[in-house]
Parts: structure tokens; C-alpha cells; sequence
């Protein structure tokens, strides 16, 4: 009995070392694609894939090829045009490393729905890449540009989307799921950030540009589009994209200039925190936001003694009006241009009160446009630099 026992683990073992490998795929026959590009065509989708070129990112010496490949192709849908491109890479595309997804204005304006269905079908995409919206041009341009510092451009854009989003705050990174779960949610809208392409495409797919100290072409990250449902609608500006951030708690760290008598003073938020909260009053739904933050002095462009405790306390002042005002001003335009709850003030009214947004939940457009949104903001100075008082006097006499 025991003999059998033994025999029959022995054959399970054996099947499972035969079959355990049976979906491998080599290395040499695998294209590794780094980005996808997606852009709208008459007929359906103009798809381009960024690939690695294995051999000059692993060699130590530089053959005088690029670092990536781009190739394009077009089908009825993404699935079919990624396929097509079998007939010009000599190995099958391995989609599991991507890094950036770029979607075209055009296509971002018609709508995104129909295009994420592959992206959260395919089981060998994971969902720890960035998407983003290619502004004022087109996927396969941008995906076309050499990028200085970094030689895979995938990886550029995958850094600053990171690095502008924890540093500067105009920014986001929005991943598949989350894209996703806004157009979805019955109480928030989607967003996307912005990639610019400044100069000549052409230009900037040639090796040239970026051995320039400063590239004619690059790519360039940029502000933050708004959507509705699975539509772009349209587009913030720097310091209302700002605004966005600190109203859904997104801050991380940024630049705050405030006026002083004849320029400016820098304050770096160090730290922010945001709070919202929901209410029903009279029937109608209500948004209160808490902001708390603080910052160090980083720049004095004029005469101020910050050893007075009366002038910290008028830069905190000024420093939370600025932080107020942004807030203030994206939402109205939000409110009064898109009509396009990006911040989530709907999921704080259903968690809030469930019974009431499930009566207003059909009209929250109407109700969106129209709500009343409180902004109270708290602001500190923690620290003033190595200097406290300013050597501009001394300059100007």
C-alpha cells in the first residue's frame, strides 16, 4: 500500500514538472514594450508600441542605434492593431512590462471607454502602469521622441509623472484601476494628466536631438485634463491643477509665492493634509474643506525682518489666501465650465447621508453645478532657511 501510495506522488510530481513550464516563452523571442500609444483613425485605432532595443540597453558600448523602437499599425480595434505589428517585429509583443499608456486628445475627447477594455482584459498586462493624455497632439508623436537623461523615454515620463506629482503638484498619476473606478463611480469624475510635445516631432525622433545640451524636441509634463464620465471635456492650468491636489489631499510638497512690497516670497509646503466633509441642509447637499499645511521659507525677493513675529504672521496669512483662492478657483471653473465632479464631492455626500444622495443621485450634475462648497484653510510657517533676515536691504544701499 505504501509502495502505491509513493508511485502515485511520484506521477503527480513528474506531470507537474512536465507541465509547469508549458505557457514559458524565451527571452530572445519576447518584444518588450515599454508603452502604448492609442490614437483614433476613420476607420477605428492607430496603435503604437515603444520596444526596447535589448541589445543597446545591455551593451557597454554604444552601437549607434536607439535605445527603442516604435511601430505602428491600425485595425478595427487596439487588440487587432496590436497583432498587425507582428508583421513588422521579428518576436511577439510582451505587454507585461509596460511602464506608460499614452491615449490621443482626439480619441481621449470621443471617449476612453471602449479602448480600456483590453488594457484591463489582457492577462498579461499588470495594472502598475501610468495613463495619460498626449495634449495638443497625437499618441504616436509622443511616443516618437528621444528623451535626454533617460534613454528609455517610457521611463522618463514614468519618472517625472512621479517625481512632478511629489515635488511641484500640478500633476497626478492615475493608474488603470483608478481611471476605472471614476468613470464607474455614480459621485466622482476621472482625470488625466497632460504630456506636452514642444518642438518638430520629426526632429525629435532623430538621435541628434538629444545630444544637444538643450533638445529642440522633447516631451514635457503637463496639466491636468478633466473628464466626464469616459469623455475629456477639457483642461486645467498649472495653478488650478494645484488647486485639484490640495482639495483632494494630493500635496505632497509644492511652491506657494505670496506678495511682499516689491516682489515675492517662496514658501515650500513641506506638509498638507485635506479633509472634506458632506452635509444635507434644507434639502440641499453642502461641502466643507479643511485644509492644514505647512512650509518653510525658501525665497525672499524683498525687505522683510522675519525675525518679527508680526511678519511670519502676515506671510501665514498670505500663504494660506493663496492656498484658498486656488482651491477656490478650480472649483469654480469646474463648476461653471465642465460641470464635472473630478474632486468626489459625490461619494462624500453618499457616505455622508446614503438615503438623501439616493434621491439626488440621478440630477448630480444639476446638483454639482449649483453646490455650495465652504474652503477653510490653516497655514504655518515651520522654518525660515540658514538666514533670517534678508540681505536685499543691504543691496539696494
Amino acid at each position: 500500500m505504501k509502495k502505491t501510495i509513493s508511485f502515485f506522488f511520484m506521477f503527480l510530481l513528474m506531470i507537474n514538472i512536465l507541465t509547469g513550464c508549458w505557457s514559458r516563452k524565451e527571452l530572445n523571442e519576447l518584444a518588450i514594450a515599454t508603452a502604448l500609444g492609442i490614437d483614433k483613425t476613420e476607420d477605428g485605432y492607430l496603435v503604437s508600441v515603444q520596444i526596447l532595443n535589448p541589445g543597446e540597453i545591455a551593451g557597454k558600448g554604444s552601437t549607434g542605434r536607439t535605445e527603442v523602437v516604435r511601430f505602428m499599425k491600425s485595425g478595427d480595434t487596439v487588440f487587432e492593431a496590436i497583432r498587425k505589428i507582428s508583421t513588422d517585429s521579428p518576436r511577439k509583443i510582451y505587454v507585461a512590462h509596460l511602464r506608460e499608456v499614452v491615449i490621443g486628445e482626439e480619441l481621449a475627447s470621443e471617449g476612453i471607454g471602449k479602448v480600456l477594455d483590453i488594457l484591463s482584459r489582457d492577462h498579461e498586462m499588470r495594472t502598475d502602469f501610468y495613463i495619460t493624455v498626449a495634449k495638443g497632439s497625437t499618441a504616436s508623436d509622443i511616443l516618437n521622441v528621444q528623451t535626454a537623461l533617460e534613454k528609455v523615454p517610457a521611463n522618463k515620463l514614468f519618472d517625472a509623472l512621479e517625481n512632478s506629482e511629489k515635488n511641484w503638484a500640478p500633476t497626478k498619476t492615475v493608474s488603470l484601476d483608478e481611471l476605472i473606478s471614476s468613470i464607474v463611480s455614480k459621485g466622482k469624475e476621472p482625470i488625466l494628466t497632460g504630456i506636452y510635445l514642444y518642438g518638430d516631432p520629426e526632429t525629435g525622433s532623430n538621435f541628434k536631438n538629444v545630444q544637444d545640451v538643450s533638445p529642440e524636441t522633447g516631451l514635457r509634463i503637463d496639466s491636468i485634463g478633466v473628464f466626464k464620465s469616459d469623455k475629456l471635456v477639457g483642461w486645467l492650468n498649472t495653478n488650478e491643477s494645484k488647486g485639484f491636489n490640495y482639495a483632494t489631499d494630493n500635496v505632497s510638497s509644492t511652491i506657494v509665492n505670496v506678495p511682499c512690497e516689491d516682489g515675492k516670497i517662496s514658501i515650500e509646503t513641506i506638509r498638507s493634509k485635506t479633509k472634506v466633509k458632506g452635509k444635507m441642509e434644507k434639502g440641499k447637499p453642502k461641502i466643507e474643506i479643511n485644509v492644514s499645511s505647512e512650509g518653510n521659507v525658501g525665497d525672499v525677493q524683498c525687505k522683510v525682518d522675519l525675525s518679527k513675529e508680526e511678519t511670519i504672521k502676515e506671510i501665514e496669512d498670505k500663504y494660506k489666501n493663496e492656498i484658498k483662492d486656488e482651491i477656490e478657483a478650480v472649483i469654480k471653473k469646474v463648476q461653471e465650465d465642465y460641470q464635472s465632479d473630478i474632486f468626489g464631492f459625490g461619494e462624500v455626500i453618499h457616505r455622508t447621508d446614503p438615503k438623501a444622495w439616493k434621491r439626488i443621485e440621478t440630477n448630480w450634475d444639476q446638483e454639482f453645478e449649483s453646490l455650495e462648497v465652504s474652503v477653510k484653510v490653516k497655514a504655518k510657517i515651520r522654518r525660515l532657511g540658514t538666514i533670517t533676515e534678508s540681505f536685499q536691504k543691504e543691496i539696494e544701499e
